[in-house]
């Protein structure tokens, strides 16, 4: 679908809370520690249901979710039962929700006052958008790059290979500050509803990491833009979650890699995907022995 056939309302008819409502969705692992400070951030925002999916977490994650629950009702509690990662977590939750646009947020993560107002703003103004990222910061105040262009086969190759070593190095560095936005983080991006129904929500083989990707990839491909809106700001506790196992976290990471790679790659260039999967596999073994020496979180990595 070419982006010029969705809708593009201006500011004067966008439509206020009801058909422009925000249900927000926190897919949750054992993260009872962060998991009350983030949606304590929530209940000042202008949402209106607060849905934490759980992936069978063994912690305090349900008695925080009741209690809070009790004193406000617009939060809700939805197990899984099982552990079935981020991307089918989060699938679970935009089926559940009943809004025209959706929050992701991780549970190690919190909204700074007037973020959702702002990201929401994005999506009435502009109809083409069908997802928008915030800046996202660690507690430090140091900007993570959530926000990034697709790479291509070499800066990616480059990046992979040089960015633990070497992390100033000239690709990595254009992977960090694109001179376009064509996806965002799934630590907090807020959905178009109708524009992730229509590609069919995340892609469950995706365990951890890259979904976001692909999520946005799917999105251009189906002819809806990814924004950037540096008005909304969101602070992130990386590895909140990933720290549980960090090791299965990165396999997970890099197997990702390569799917992503492989669905995403054609003409030409698939003829270096077996260089890909090698330096994968070595990456792998080399982000393994930086989590031994340096306590780099997965995701930081």
């Amino acid at each position: 679908m070419p982006a010029s056939n969705h809708a593009n309302p201006s500011p004067s008819t966008a439509r206020p809370d009801g058909l422009d409502a925000v249900d927000a969705i926190v897919v949750n692992f054992n993260a009872a520690e962060d998991l009350r400070a983030c949606l304590s951030s929530l209940l000042p925002e202008p949402v209106a249901r607060i849905i934490v999916v759980d992936n069978d977490s063994h912690d305090s994650s349900a008695s925080i979710v009741e209690m809070m629950a009790r004193s406000d009702p617009r939060v809700e509690w939805l197990p899984t039962g099982r552990n079935l990662g981020f991307g089918s977590g989060a699938n679970r939750g935009i089926a559940a929700a009943t809004a025209p646009f959706v929050l992701l947020l991780n549970p190690d993560a919190e909204v700074e006052a007037g973020a959702v107002g702002e990201l929401r703003s994005a999506l009435v103004v502009d109809g083409t958008l069908g997802v928008v990222g915030p800046v996202v910061t660690s507690f430090d105040g140091l900007r993570y790059p959530s926000a990034r262009s697709f790479p291509n086969m070499v800066d990616a190759m480059a990046h992979g290979a040089l960015g633990l070593i070497a992390p100033k190095n000239r690709w990595s560095a254009r992977y960090r500050t694109p001179d376009r936005i064509d996806w965002v983080s799934g630590t907090a991006m807020l959905l178009r509803t109708a524009a992730v129904e229509e590609i069919g929500g995340f892609d469950e083989s995706y365990f951890m990491y890259v979904e976001d990707v692909d999520l946005c990839w799917r999105l251009a491909k189906a002819g809806w833009r990814t924004g950037f809106v540096s008005r909304a700001t969101v602070r992130h506790r990386i590895g909140g979650s990933s720290e549980q196992r960090p090791y299965r976290m990165i396999v997970a990471h890099h197997r990702s890699l390569w799917r992503f790679a492989y669905s995403t790659t054609t003409g030409m260039s698939r003829f270096a995907l077996p260089v890909v999967a090698l330096g994968l596999v070595a990456r792998t073994v080399v982000a393994s022995a930086a989590r031994r020496v340096r306590k780099l979180p997965p995701a930081a990595q």
